[in-house]
């Protein structure tokens, strides 16, 4: 047997795990997006009409998608920098000679990372209840009114933002200090001797190194923070005045709330090519940069 029948055939259990369980459930998904698929088809299959590209069509011309992609993007807009920016700097502060217990900080600043989304965003609902919350008894502590941070549209998705930002960086955090660690120390001694301030070695070292890595953290920070859907769901419900409606949260509500699962498929695949186009933007601009 030659090298290339034997690679094919270790390959094969996994490409056959991987066909029967993606592949084949995103062509059936798919499928499904072209016909209106519901509640009516799931009792009596002969109740099923193919209707193309109507689902998209329809979802298109309706307001709740509109604003619900709103709702993600200004998400993705404001927490996906937040979080690159916390996690570097966590990350900056972990590898500098000075800090003193890394493994400690290390294990607790990445335990919101591995903790069940649920159970913290139960915690984080009484920390920002309006009556009783810890938030708002610091904020009346310095002289300033109760604030109903999940009652209010303006504030209910900040709040999910800073939690969402708290919950995940630690995770973005280690791959930025695996990155660090990988920068050669001759880089920043010869600059310390040529006597660069720590902003510029920070500016004309540490980012330049930290590109390709960088890179991949925003392309998974973005893919993860367009795909929110548990923060909303246990801590507001898509409320108040649906101003935390999520694209996934609309994609859950129509298939598990009113068994439109043909429209349902629609917005899944809406949001996969919104996802996309996001991530070959950036790699187009990171090719560019990279280029200049």
């Amino acid at each position: 047997m030659n090298s290339q029948r034997a690679a094919w055939l270790f390959l094969t259990p996994a490409l056959l795990v991987l066909g029967l369980f993606f592949l084949l459930p995103v062509i059936a998904a798919f499928v499904l997006s072209l016909t209106d698929y519901d509640l009516y088809a799931l009792a009596d299959i002969r109740n099923l009409r193919f209707v193309a590209l109507g689902n998209y069509w329809e979802l298109l011309h309706r307001p709740l998608f509109w604003s619900a992609l709103g709702h993600t993007l200004y998400f993705v807009a404001i927490g996906v920098p937040l979080s690159i920016i916390t996690s570097l700097g966590a990350a900056l502060l972990l590898n500098s000679p000075l800090a003193r217990m890394k493994p400690l900080f290390r294990t607790a600043l990445f335990a919101p990372v591995v903790t069940t989304v649920v159970a913290v965003a139960v915690i984080w609902r009484y920390l920002f209840n309006t009556k009783y919350g810890l938030a708002n008894y610091l904020l009346g502590g310095i002289g300033i009114h109760p604030v109903d941070w999940l009652g209010d549209p303006h504030w209910a998705m900040p709040t999910i933002i800073l939690f969402a930002v708290w919950k995940n960086f630690g995770y973005n955090m280690i791959i930025f200090l695996a990155g660090l660690q990988a920068i050669p120390a001759d880089l920043y001694e010869a600059a310390r001797i040529d006597g660069a301030s720590a902003l510029r070695q920070f500016r004309h070292i540490t980012l330049p190194m930290l590109g390709p890595t960088l890179l991949m953290v925003s392309i998974l920070t973005v893919s993860g923070y367009f795909q929110l859907f548990a923060e909303p769901y246990v801590m507001t419900e898509g409320g108040p005045l649906q101003s935390t409606v999520s694209v996934l949260y609309l994609m859950y509500e129509e298939g598990f709330k009113w068994w439109n699962l043909g429209s349902a498929s629609a917005v899944a695949f809406l949001l996969f090519l919104i996802m996309f186009a996001v991530t070959a933007m950036m790699l187009r601009v990171s090719k560019r940069g990279g280029e200049a």
